[in-house]
């Protein structure tokens, strides 16, 4: 199960543009068997492919902005194929789409990129935050209304856990329509404070082990570690995630 621990780069987005390929060392040190993409930080993708083979980490997804998705998709193809990864995740939409009228706009055109892309080989997956909870379409929330598990929806589920419990929800709840449309999940505590803000995975509120068990039970291929913002050195948050998601794997098996 530990094989399927990656981190989300955005988390250390100040230590890639330092150094980028010693970051990716360090992670591969921990432990970590995937990162998650947000971004190259001026890098060529080719060169941090390189690093990724010395290292022998793999690539858990790319995260995209909504234009990126919309517009873009033939690189995403190409860099995709590059990090030998079939998951493009649309890390969120922008304002002005976060109403009716938006996300009816975002489902269908997400919807026709993500067709040309399962030609390829590909998925497409929607990364939430909590703001769609505050849009109903159709008599759902933003988000469900985006991720529908429905035949003819082509969009996939990114949940992220910490999200979903700050827009109210309670997660494994959440996740249970999704068996099989969430290969991979954002993985982030919350802390037990009024501030109800980022934690290490294990120091806070949320109910990891449940989590897990439904993931193992429902398709997920890999568990991304996300810390949006950290209170201390990010590598050093990172480590004491994959620590603590390390040894509730251990007590699942």
């Amino acid at each position: 199960m530990k094989h399927k621990i990656s981190v989300q780069l955005y988390t250390l987005r100040e230590q890639c543009a330092a150094d980028f390929p010693g970051t990716l060392r360090k992670l591969a040190e921990i432990g970590y068997s995937g990162v998650q993409f947000a971004g190259y930080h001026g890098h060529e993708p080719a060169s941090l492919k390189a690093v990724i083979e010395e290292t022998g980490l793999r690539v858990s997804g790319l995260h995209v902005g909504e234009n990126e998705l919309l517009n873009d998709w033939e690189r995403l193809i190409a860099e995709a194929r590059l990090f030998g990864t079939p998951d493009i995740v649309c890390a969120g939409i922008g304002a002005d789409n976060r109403n009716e009228a938006g996300y009816r706009s975002v489902k269908r055109r997400f919807n026709e990129v993500a067709s040309r892309l399962q030609d390829e080989g590909l998925r497409v997956s929607y990364h939430n935050h909590a703001f769609e909870f505050d849009t109903t379409v159709d008599g759902k929330d933003g988000l469900s209304f985006l991720i529908e598990a429905a035949p003819d929806n082509l969009i996939l589920a990114e949940p992220d856990v910490y999200w979903l419990k700050k827009g109210g929800r309670d997660p494994v709840a959440f996740l249970a329509p999704y068996a099989d449309r969430a290969p991979i999940l954002h993985m982030k505590d919350m802390t037990d404070d009024e501030e109800q803000t980022y934690a290490e995975v294990g120091t806070g509120t949320i109910d990891f082990e449940a989590i897990i068990r439904w993931g193992e039970a429902s398709g997920v291929e890999w568990y991304v570690v996300e810390q949006d913002s950290c209170k201390s050195d990010p590598l050093e948050c990172v480590k004491t995630s994959y620590a603590n998601l390390s040894k509730l794997m251990d007590k699942i098996d």
